[in-house]
């Protein structure tokens, strides 16, 4: 932890680990919760950058270092100071926070938000950004925007939408109130809620079964399931077909290799388990 009156530098504001192909990437600006700054937004997208095509990376997890997951914009480095610089510095701050986030809904591995504590307001555009998303119990959920007299914008509102009823999202935005993890399981912000003590195991067991799944299939899987929540079922049937074409020319053999094991060698049944990827010839 940075000693407060030390001045963080860019690299400093995200740390992270590749352990066992998977990517534990942090916040770490644990003496603000992690709130994100321009500095931190910055360096998230080079963070994205080095680790999306590393092959020793199947799988990346994005939690908090301390006891927040991130408490959303830093009130003072992310709107104070950038709008002292008029509308070109708050374009520019709103493009590296949008940008990342943007980047990680597309990311090409899967991506995993473990909640460890604190998760407010901007700290939603990130948390729909992964494909999965585990809290800790203990965890606080928030869109405290209209407490300070503001909408919950960069997405916010449109997080809320996606992730809960429209009675739910309404309450959530315009009460300000916390939820715990429980909650937010059951509103639908997270897949799962676990004892704080739980999380990281829990984390760690989901990446290891998608780190053993064909990862071109799993790219488009992430993709189909964005796409076609926008789409009419005829429009989607038409994708969805396009989609399975693209992906089959792209890796064919290992689509090949997943039936041979089924269907010739007997050796696993995909209603139970993924097929042996190690076997696929490239």
């Amino acid at each position: 932890m940075l000693n407060k009156k030390t001045t963080e530098t860019e690299e400093q504001t995200v740390a992270y680990a590749v352990e066992d192909h998977v990517a534990w990437v942090r916040f770490n600006r644990p003496e603000k919760r992690n709130a994100m700054s321009p500095k931190l937004n910055r360096q998230m997208m080079r963070v994205l950058d080095e680790l999306e095509f590393r092959d020793d990376v199947a799988v990346l997890v994005l939690t908090g270092e301390g006891a927040a997951w991130s408490a959303g914009m830093d009130l003072k480095e992310y709107f104070r100071e950038t709008e002292a610089q008029g509308l070109r510095g708050t374009r520019k701050a709103q493009s590296e926070s949008y940008g990342w986030w943007r980047r990680l809904r597309w990311y090409q591995k899967p991506t995993i938000a473990m909640v460890n504590g604190w998760c407010f307001g901007g700290g939603y555009g990130p948390l729909f950004a992964c494909d999965l998303a585990f809290a800790a119990e203990e965890a606080r959920f928030g869109l405290s925007e209209i407490n300070w007299g503001i909408l919950p914008g960069g997405g916010a509102s449109k997080v809320a939408v996606e992730l809960m009823s429209f009675r739910r999202a309404m309450y959530h935005a315009l009460m300000g109130e916390n939820i715990d993890g429980k909650t937010a399981a059951e509103w639908g912000l997270v897949n799962e809620a676990l004892p704080a003590d739980k999380l990281t195991a829990r984390v760690a067991e989901v990446a290891k079964v998608l780190s053993g799944k064909n990862p071109v299939a799993l790219k488009a899987t992430k993709d189909a399931i964005r796409r076609v929540r926008e789409m009419t079922y005829d429009n989607a049937e038409d994708f969805l077909v396009r989609a399975q074409e693209a992906a089959n020319s792209f890796d064919n053999e290992g689509r090949k290799e997943g039936i041979r094991q089924f269907i010739d060698d007997k050796s696993y049944k995909p209603g139970l388990g993924a097929y042996d990827k190690s076997r696929q010839k490239n």
